[in-house]
């Protein structure tokens, strides 16, 4: 296996099992895109069979410092190229000479001589390529996992535009004469995709002034919402009452047994070991209703309220329990002065959707805890009696 192939062996498997899955664009793709990219480039530029082989490792290296992290990454590369090459018996001006070519990528570095100007052009090949715009988007997908830098698709898109423009150039007489047309043609496209992006951001504005122009009117919408959510509360409301009604209904019925079949008989000496169980049984079932009548019992409240109250929209008057002790003349005016009010109206009624929502939670939460306490109970309670049984 000759050096170049031991380098690509090298650097798959260093990719592989140390580059951050977060790296999309600068992983093992990228390094061999640039790869074929310096052979393409070599062929065309006449370039010596030495000088290829320099080319060839540097470019298999020239990202593997990314393992370490973006920040100086071409220095990274540079120790690690380098130590590859010195376990593997290369010369000082052989590693140098990689080094510098590895040192070319940096992006804002001018390259000088031809192997730079090779590598160089060979690191953006993907400029050309058909698959350019996809490239883009695996690049705009790192900076936001690793850089947290997010942009939006009109600011990409600029970005690249202003990139191609203005931060790009080839080098080599071959990428200048055969890339450059294909960048231009891709420099097109980008231009193409931000007058779609205006035209499309222009027509937003447009539809959302004319929206904003008419008059607002109430949305059926809206009310529908509102009508299900309350009907959807009031069932919620009803079985939790229906749940509540049968513990009540079926504990009775346990302690009224317990209390003309059972208790009388306790007296005898020889059912004394039947104590404790009925005793257990009639205390889950008292507990039980306890919290059945916690989740059902109203709760009261003043029935009143003042004019300043409705001025300043405090009040729900949708809900009985603040308006009951109030005389009809002023109820009457009061929701008269809501229904004028159509932010007040919608806030209210939203307002009392979120209070019956509480209202269910403290229903349900107590209804859980009654029916855990009978589903306990009633369990307790057999293997009282049967332990209770055993030990006649």
């Amino acid at each position: 296996m000759n050096l170049i192939e031991q380098s690509e062996d090298f650097v798959s498997n260093l990719l592989k099992d140390k580059l951050s899955n977060l790296y999309s664009y600068h992983n093992f793709n990228h390094t061999l895109t640039v790869v074929n990219a310096v052979k393409v480039l070599s062929k065309k530029e006449d370039v010596e069979k030495d000088e290829k082989e320099i080319l060839l490792i540097a470019a298999w290296f020239h990202d593997t410092g990314y393992i370490e992290g973006y920040e100086n990454h071409e220095e990274e590369s540079v120790k690690i190229a380098a130590k590859f090459l010195k376990e593997n018996g290369q010369s000082d001006e052989f590693i140098a000479n990689v080094s510098n070519l590895i040192l070319a990528t940096v992006k804002e570095y001018v390259p000088k001589t031809h192997l730079e100007k090779i590598i160089k052009d060979a690191d953006f090949a993907h400029l050309v390529g058909p698959e350019y715009f996809t490239t883009c988007e695996l690049l705009r997908l790192e900076l936001k996992n690793t850089w947290n830098i997010n942009f939006s698709n009109a600011e990409w898109t600029k970005e690249n535009l202003n990139f191609l423009l203005n931060k790009h150039r080839f080098y080599t007489n071959y990428a200048l004469k055969k890339w450059q047309p294909l960048k231009e043609k891709n420099l097109l496209l980008v231009q193409k995709k931000i007058d779609n992006q205006e035209k499309k951001a222009a027509k937003k504005i447009e539809a959302e002034d004319k929206k904003n122009n008419k008059v607002e009117k109430p949305d059926r919408g809206v009310d529908t919402l509102f009508r299900v959510t309350l009907g959807n509360h009031t069932r919620l409301s009803g079985i939790a009452d229906s749940k509540a009604n049968i513990l009540l209904s079926v504990n009775a019925i346990i302690i009224s047994i317990a209390l003309s079949s059972i208790i009388p008989k306790l007296d005898s000496p020889k059912n004394a070991h039947l104590v404790i169980p009925t005793f257990i049984m009639l205390m889950s079932s008292v507990t039980t209703i306890i919290f059945a009548i916690l989740s059902t019992r109203p709760k009261v409240t003043t029935g009143t309220f003042t004019r300043e109250d409705i001025e300043n929209k405090k009040i729900n008057l949708l809900f009985f329990g603040n308006f009951y002790k109030m005389p009809l003349e002023e109820y009457d005016w009061a929701m008269n002065e809501m229904m004028k009010d159509r932010d007040y109206l919608y806030s209210t009624m939203i307002k009392d959707l979120y209070y019956l929502g509480l209202v269910l939670q403290r229903k349900y939460n107590l209804l859980r805890i009654a029916y855990n306490l009978f589903m306990i109970g009633i369990i307790v309670t057999v293997v009282a009696f049967i332990i209770a049984f055993k030990s006649i």
